[in-house]
């Protein structure tokens, strides 16, 4: 357990925890578009925002899609890193290690 965790569950005060959880909450809310959509079967065959707004990039599309796809899974296995656990990284100075 580290040390800005409460009840096993990580703060997460980082810049990287926070762009996996705003790319969680965007794939979330694409897929319950897309599903929505399905299910009233409206004109628009899709309503993939993603694919809305990048699908004239198909190589950016693929690269929003799978950074979606490692932030979920970063959520699912809760994935910490020293920052938000409130571990410093050691400095490594010659042939010596100390901790700031």
């Amino acid at each position: 357990m580290c040390g800005n965790c409460k009840d096993g569950v990580c703060k997460g005060d980082c810049t990287l925890h926070m762009v996996a959880k705003i790319l969680v909450i965007v794939g979330g809310v694409n897929w319950g578009l897309v599903g929505l959509g399905m299910l009233m079967s409206y004109s628009i065959s899709s309503w993939n925002v993603v694919h809305i707004i990048f699908g004239s990039m198909p190589a950016l599309e693929g690269i929003i899609y799978v950074l979606v796809g490692v932030a979920a899974v970063m959520m699912i296995f809760r994935g910490k890193c020293k920052k938000c656990c409130g571990v410093e990284a050691p400095i490594v100075s010659g042939a010596t290690e100390t901790k700031m």
